[in-house]
């Protein structure tokens, strides 16, 4: 429920009761990944969605449902052979949605309502939640910080929540969405428990270097993935708030060295735009040595040789140059800065999902990558 944390969050300010439906787990070529939600109050108002319209009229329903009798559930969706006007997913997927209350007076609300605070602010946050498991853990919310502390509870399972929590915190660290299983005790062993655990972390950043016309195209395409996207330059007459209105941040600075003082994770991804080599040599240098998800530089082929003969003299190894992504960007016979940072975006997303950049049409590879049945299948056979 996170994905709509800051919508959700009004209504929670606002006094609401509503019901929320949480993809838990896919299987096959379902539209939604795990996390994403669709909520409804008590006025039938509906934000959010979990199949992309396939089932998006049942799951309303249980919604409202869930909001008169006060119980959880967890269904599943799929495609039907047997039943052609059967509620499913056209695109023969399967998703597992847990639907649940939140409710003034439901012992979950105040724990939801913490996460919903957190996700709506950009601060970090992990929310787990019981899937399956006896009926009275069902729904019931843990809320874990960055600092392994955490509100809410299992109802009387100390050693449940503490097990949870620290699970969590994994999940937190790596700012993943996903499931777990354990034992109902907190151990290993006897009835498992499945838990949805939702993280909340702030937006990944995308470092953009070279204050130019297709950099300016770049920060609309990173904002539009959802990147926090800073533009830096060493050139004060470039580098302006009136040239780049979208970016979230603007440096002016030597590239390598605001790069070396920033903060960067394995989420961050960099664009080299400069094609210079006294920004780009020192920068890159650095770059290549970080642990972030991506590193990408502009220029032509000649130039991309002559870069990597020159950060080869500078000690840069074979096994570093491998990581950057050069020539920037997928193969689309981009011309203009918006289909350049159209192809820059392209490869990131593929790059982060595992994509081979190929045309779905004819080929033969899964849709989504990162999709697994086995995760599914799991929760259906303890639910």
């Amino acid at each position: 429920m996170l994905d709509i944390a800051e919508e959700l969050h009004r209504w929670v300010e606002q006094g609401r009761d509503f019901a929320v439906a949480t993809v838990v787990a896919v299987g096959g070529s379902a539209p939604r990944r795990p996390g994403a939600a669709l909520a409804v109050d008590t006025d039938g108002t509906a934000i959010g969605s979990v199949s992309g319209g396939c089932v998006e009229g049942a799951v309303y329903e249980l919604c409202q449902q869930a909001l008169q009798d006060g119980e959880s559930v967890l269904e599943r969706f799929g495609y039907s052979d047997d039943d052609a006007f059967a509620v499913g997913l056209t695109c023969g997927g399967i998703i597992d949605i847990l639907v649940t209350p939140v409710r003034a007076g439901d012992p979950v609300r105040p724990v939801v309502a913490a996460a919903l605070a957190a996700g709506s602010s950009g601060g970090a946050a992990a929310l787990a939640r019981i899937v399956s498991g006896p009926s009275d853990l069902r729904g019931r919310a843990l809320l874990v910080r960055p600092d392994g502390s955490y509100d809410g509870g299992y109802g009387g399972h100390p050693e449940l929540d503490r097990t949870v929590a620290a699970e969590a915190r994994a999940y937190l660290d790596a700012g993943r969405t996903g499931t777990l299983e354990i034992g109902e005790q907190g151990s290993r062993c006897g009835a498992p428990l499945t838990v949805l655990v939702e993280s909340s972390v702030p937006a990944p950043r995308m470092i953009v270097f070279g204050a130019i016309d297709f950099a300016s195209a770049l920060v609309r395409v990173g904002k539009f993935l959802g990147y926090h996207v800073t533009v830096c330059d060493a050139r004060p007459v470039f580098a302006t708030k009136a040239r780049f209105p979208e970016a979230d941040e603007i440096v002016v600075e030597w590239p390598h060295t605001y790069l070396d003082r920033t903060e960067v994770d394995a989420r961050t991804v960099l664009c080299v735009l400069t094609h210079d080599a006294k920004f780009d040599v020192p920068l890159l240098r650095l770059a290549l040595r970080l642990p972030v998800a991506y590193v990408g530089a502009m220029g032509s082929r000649r130039t991309h040789l002559d870069r990597n003969d020159r950060l080869r003299e500078v000690g840069v190894t074979e096994l570093e140059l491998a990581r950057l992504r050069s020539p920037i960007g997928l193969d689309l016979g981009a011309r203009t800065p918006e289909e350049t940072a159209l192809s820059i975006g392209a490869e990131i997303v593929a790059n982060r999902r595992g994509g081979s950049g190929v045309p779905l049409t004819g080929a033969h590879t899964p849709i989504h990558h990162d999709v697994t049945s086995a995760e599914v299948e799991r929760i259906g056979s303890v639910a």
